[in-house]
């Protein structure tokens, strides 16, 4: 959301105010040289940045070549500037020509109505110039396999998921291509952020950060994440308790989502899903005391793999593909069963939709039922992907937990 309109002599001193915002950075920075030997300093980004906005200004009455002349203007006499400055001391950096220019624009942008964008990468521009050394120290710190991580991470991100479809496509329009390379994107994302984890603030608190906010976005996701670390990393224990975490996280969160499209359902599902999420939670705190005690061993994962997040993904889709078939074969007649395969990819979306029934159109009851359906099968697939790529020393531990709160919750709705 832009500022009000701004007049022209408003337009001028927010102006300024850009150029000194970037121009105290420059001015700091080079504090200790001389008057005159630096080539732009808080002064002289100050002016830039009124050029640009008073280029802009002009256009009305001079016409648009004004904004060029201007621009050119500032560029040439940045770069003689610079010419003389490598010149002198052999330093050819660019970057407080390319900070100058980068004013020069900030203020031109005041005068197309774009106030809020300029303030925001004024303060953006300063913060990077002044991150100079903390960033080179970061990439210096990065081995070729985690710098190659990273691109990877931005090309699936950035890159191949704004260009997927977001529409229904395929048999019963199960299918939507940027939802399924969405959850690429996370598992791929999670896995990353687990292995920086891991390798900056330790194994200990590393694991359990990652499970917390794995846990939160998809905890199907995380547990896939933190089992493949398993076979690199070989701490069972404490990797089954940040899968345990996750999964308990689930069950709350799922409540939140009942209480904010049906609240009237929560005296019913309060009890089944709090106590899985209980058990999950108990036996992660004991996994995880006993997890931490073992000495730490060396971490030889790979920060990212693309293929077994296409594998996580290809996954998604036959599933989402197998409960839209049930739903189109048996309907709301065969609700329960609709809910255990919905479950099976996700327990968000069948809570929401239920949540949303009981409303109406289906008895409260049925739709809690369901929900706690969708749960336990939701439990029963992440305990299965421990297993599967977690191996028996992993996937034994997963299952005391995820067993307990698929016994304790199965109890619970029988007695619903």
């Amino acid at each position: 959301m832009n500022f009000v309109p701004f007049s022209p002599l408003l337009q001028l001193l927010l102006a300024l105010g850009l150029g000194l915002i970037v121009g105290s950075e420059r001015g700091w920075r080079e504090r200790e040289g001389q008057s005159g030997s630096r080539i732009a300093g808080i002064r002289t980004f100050a002016l830039i940045s009124l050029a640009g906005c008073l280029s802009g200004l002009l256009v009305d009455n001079l016409g648009p070549w004004v904004v060029a002349v201007s621009g050119l203007g500032v560029a040439m006499q940045l770069a003689v500037a610079h010419w003389l400055d490598t010149r002198a001391d052999h330093d050819y950096g660019l970057t407080t020509v390319v900070a100058a220019l980068v004013t020069w624009i900030l203020g031109l942008a005041v005068t197309q109505g774009l106030e809020t964008e300029a303030v925001a990468a004024a303060v953006v521009t300063a913060v990077v110039l002044h991150l100079k050394e903390r960033m080179h120290q970061w990439l210096t710190l990065l081995n070729a396999d985690e710098f190659r991580a990273i691109l990877q991470i931005l090309v699936v991100s950035l890159v191949l998921l704004p260009i997927l479809p977001n529409e229904k496509m395929g048999p019963w329009g199960a299918l939507n291509p940027y939802a399924i390379w969405w959850m690429v994107v996370l598992i791929a994302g999670l896995s990353l952020g687990g292995y920086f984890a891991l390798r900056l603030i330790g194994p200990d608190k590393g694991i359990m950060v990652t499970s917390l906010f794995g846990g939160l976005a998809s905890s199907t996701a995380t547990t896939l994440s933190l089992a493949r670390l398993n076979a690199a990393f070989n701490r069972p224990r404490l990797l089954a308790a940040g899968i345990l975490v996750a999964c308990a996280i689930m069950y709350p969160r799922m409540l939140v989502v009942v209480a904010v499209v049906n609240p009237a359902l929560l005296p019913q599902l309060w009890l089944p899903l709090g106590a899985m999420g209980l058990a999950s939670g108990l036996l992660a705190l004991t996994l995880w005391r006993r997890g931490s005690s073992v000495s730490q061993g060396e971490l030889g994962a790979k920060p990212f793999q693309l293929w077994p997040a296409v594998q996580f993904g290809l996954m998604i889709a036959g599933i989402l593909l197998l409960s839209n078939a049930i739903t189109h074969w048996f309907g709301e007649e065969g609700l329960w069963l609709v809910a255990l395969a919905a479950g099976l990819a996700d327990v968000d979306a069948i809570t929401l939709s239920l949540s949303r029934m009981a409303l109406g159109s289906i008895q409260g009851q049925t739709a809690v039922n369901g929900i706690v359906l969708a749960a336990l099968s939701n439990t029963a697939v992440k305990g299965c992907l421990a297993l599967y790529a977690g191996g028996l020393a992993l996937g034994r531990y997963v299952w005391l937990g995820l067993g307990s709160a698929l016994l304790v919750g199965a109890l619970l709705l029988a007695l619903l």
